[in-house]
Order: C-alpha cells, then structure tokens, then sequence
C-alpha cells in the first residue's frame, strides 16, 4: 500500500491535527490495516509539504493513543488491536461463586463484620454535602484525615477520591500507560490487574514473590530489560497469597527503580483490616508513586470508594480528565466515609474485624499446617493453596459444599504448579472439617491420594 498517496488524498488538511485525525480516521475503516509500516517522517513531511516537527507530532500524538507504535530503527507502524475486550480473567477465576454451602471463592468480606451505618446516617446532613458542581472535589475534612493517616508512612502531596481501588487503577493506566508500554506486575496476582493494564494496551510483566514482596533479583532484571513505564504492588495482604512487603524491601525496590522514569501504583485493597502496618515506596519515590487505599474490605463494597494519594501533576491529570465524566466521587458517600473514620463505635468495629480476620486466617492455616499443607504469607482474607489439580480440587471440594477459586488466572506466566484461592474472612466454625476437606482437595488428581484425616 502507497500510504503517502493515502494520505495525499485524505480530505484533512496537511497540519499537525489534521495529519492525525487522518490517519486515525483511516485506520478506523481499515483503509490503512493494522500492521503496516508508515513511511518515515521526512517522507510523510516532504509529500505533503508539512515540516518533520508537525509530523513527528502527529505521530507521538497517535503512538499515545494506542494507534500508532515506534520500533526504533525498524519504523513505525500500526497497532493490531483487539475489536472487543478479551474475556476477564476475573470471571475464570470466580465461574462457580455461589451455591455453596461454604462459598470460598468469592474474596468479599463477612458482612457481619462491616460498622454498623446506622448511626452515621442518622446525623448525615445532605446540606454540608452537597451544594453545586464547582465545590472541591473530596470533603476538605476528610482530605485532612486522610493525610494525617497516611503520614507516618509517607508525606502525602495530593489526596484524591475514586470509586474503588480498581477505579484508581484503570485512571492512572489511562494517563501513564500507552500501547505496548510494560507493566511490572506480581506474579500471582489479582486477575484484574492483569485485565485493566491489557485493556490500556500495556504488557504486564510479571515478577515472582518471597514472603518479603517482589523478589530483588527477577525485579532489577525486569526493570533492566523490559524499562517499564509503571509497576503494579499489593503493599500488604496480597491477594491471593497473603503476603505483606516488608519496609527494607520496599527501599530495595525503590532503590532499584532510580534513575529510572517508572511510576509505581501501589493497591492497599485490605487498608484498615490489613495486619501489617503499611509500608509504601512513595516514602523514597514521593515523585513517582500512586498510593490508593480501598475502603470496600474495611468499611462496605457498596460504599464503593477509595483514597488516592500522589504528586500533584498526576492527579491533577486525573481530576482533569474526570471533569469529562462523574466529576467527582459522592460527596454524600465521602461523608459516610468521613462520619465511620471518625465515629468511635466504627473505628471500634473496625479494630475488632482486623483482629477478627487475622485470627481466622491463622487457625485456617494452623490447621492445614498440620495436615501437612503448606500455605503462604500471613496477611489479610486469602489463603493461597497449593495443589495437585486445582480442576480436581474443586470438583472434590464442590461435592461437599465448598467453593473456591481456582489459581490459573491469578497467574500471569504458568508457574508449573496448581493452586486455589480460598477466601477465609467468614470462617469462623468448622475449622478442623474444612481443612480435612481441603487436604483432600489439595492432593485430588495424584494416581494414590493419601487417606483422609478425621476431624480433629
């Protein structure tokens, strides 16, 4: 194809906006197919009598918005992309949540551990919400509180409002990640960061865990090779293994992303229930790290909203383009938020279901240490089991009444062991029978399955 003369033809005129809305236009309709190499910028510049700046901007413009991608010396062509969303790995991971007896798969909260609302609602004012369109954008109050919270970890510079962790995610992707970018992700991890980074045209990449984070080693290797433009943490209470980094190998991560351009996004889905204390890289990289804390776990789904904090420039980025939408986050939800942070009564349930959660995970996985099933990280509402078959483990454990979430889609690059997930934040009875279910379970597949043990 002679995409000068393409181009020639084109209705637009020969400017730097024109140029690409062209082009945009002509891969839209396929009248330029994906995969086909432009001609250099001089070539383009000189058939259309355009100087090579206004084409090289057309060209970065469109390279931004996943249109276009530069290979170095091999050219610039472009982009193959998908005409529809690829199936998320999230729905494989959760196709049989519900039916259950004890349904483990589902990665929720115990509803019965959530603050009761009653009493924040009751002194809600809708007239200290709401007023018009142009008032800011969180709660001044809450903002405040938000910061103070965050300050022993690391100093704040802007505080911001979505609706959830994965809200943040999919905004900070859209501003940060352009096509072909790579994405330094853990490896297992929640499927849906795998999904939102795909879906912005990014390539996760993805690092193996120890009990302390991401591994040093496969880290400062995937940073040297793959010079990724952001990276994806879990900061505590992994989900699905349970770990939580610890503060000397956040500074070793951080350590090893300078001198590089790399922003970190950093997912604290557990926040106010986590075990751990947090610990975050913006301590050493204030410039470069996105910090959002999920209050869906702590304080209800419905709520659905979580807490950013960042430099100010990307943020602002965020805010900006959020104008073109939802604008902002309820302010009547912020002050639900706001009323259970400072309630004493929530705050106190709240202490109780941290310390509810940990230790239901802790006899869980007590007791399938005992049984000889060794399980991984000490944090949040996840336990991550490893298995002979993890098809075999939950038809096994389905037929009596248990539901889980099997581990292939938690896993970027197959790791050559299978494994589930089990959510343990209601288990609360029946410890002993469900470990002997799920040591079963675990060994289901293998030609000589050891005998079960009896309740202990």
């Amino acid at each position: 194809m002679d995409v000068v003369q393409v181009l020639l033809a084109a209705p637009e005129p020969h400017t730097a906006e024109g140029l690409t809305n062209a082009v945009a236009r002509l891969v839209r309709d396929h009248t330029v197919p994906a995969g086909t190499k432009l001609p250099t910028v001089r070539e383009v510049a000189a058939a259309l009598h355009m100087s090579p700046t206004a084409v090289s901007g057309a060209w970065t413009t469109l390279s931004r918005h996943g249109v276009l991608r530069t290979e170095g010396r091999r050219g610039t062509f472009v982009v193959d992309r998908p005409t529809e969303p690829a199936a998320p790995r999230f729905w494989r991971a959760s196709r049989d949540v519900g039916g259950y007896t004890h349904d483990l798969g589902t990665g929720v909260p115990d509803t019965d551990l959530l603050p009761d609302l009653g009493a924040v609602l009751a002194h809600l004012s809708t007239t200290a919400t709401v007023g018009n369109y142009l008032e800011p954008s969180v709660l001044p109050r809450l903002q405040r509180l938000l910061a103070e919270r965050w300050a022993p970890a690391f100093p704040p510079t802007a505080v911001g409002m979505v609706d959830g962790a994965l809200d943040a995610l999919d905004r900070t992707c859209r501003e940060l990640v352009g096509h072909g970018d790579r994405v330094l992700v853990e490896d297992p991890s929640l499927p849906t960061i795998f999904d939102v980074v795909e879906d912005h045209g990014g390539v996760p990449v993805g690092v193996p865990l120890d009990e302390e984070g991401m591994e040093p080693g496969a880290f400062a290797a995937a940073v040297r090779e793959h010079r990724p433009r952001l990276v994806i943490v879990q900061p505590r209470a992994h989900n699905p293994t349970g770990v939580s980094m610890t503060s000397a190998r956040a500074a070793e991560l951080a350590g090893l992303l300078e001198g590089t351009d790399a922003f970190v996004f950093e997912d604290d889905h557990c926040g106010d229930v986590s075990w751990a204390p947090l610990v975050s890289l913006a301590r050493w990289r204030p410039a470069h790290t996105i910090v959002t804390q999920s209050f869906s776990k702590s304080h209800g789904p419905d709520l659905r909203l979580a807490a950013m904090a960042g430099p100010v420039t990307v943020l602002h980025k965020l805010s900006v383009r959020r104008r073109l939408g939802p604008s902002w986050s309820s302010r009547l939800l912020q002050a639900v938020l706001l009323g259970l942070l400072e309630d004493p009564g929530a705050v106190e349930a709240v202490a109780l279901a941290r310390v509810t959660y940990h230790e239901r995970r802790q006899r869980l996985v007590d007791a399938l240490h005992r049984r000889g099933i060794e399980t991984t990280g000490t944090d949040g509402i996840n336990v991550w089991l490893r298995v002979a078959d993890e098809d075999a483990a939950r038809r096994r454990l389905a037929k009596v009444g248990v539901g889980v979430s099997i581990g292939s889609p938690f896993e970027l690059t197959p790791s050559g062991h299978h494994h589930i997930r089990i959510t343990c934040a209601a288990v609360d009875r029946d410890v002993d029978l469900l470990a002997d279910h799920l040591a079963q379970a675990a060994h289901a597949g293998r030609s000589a399955p050891p005998a079960a043990r009896g309740v202990a």
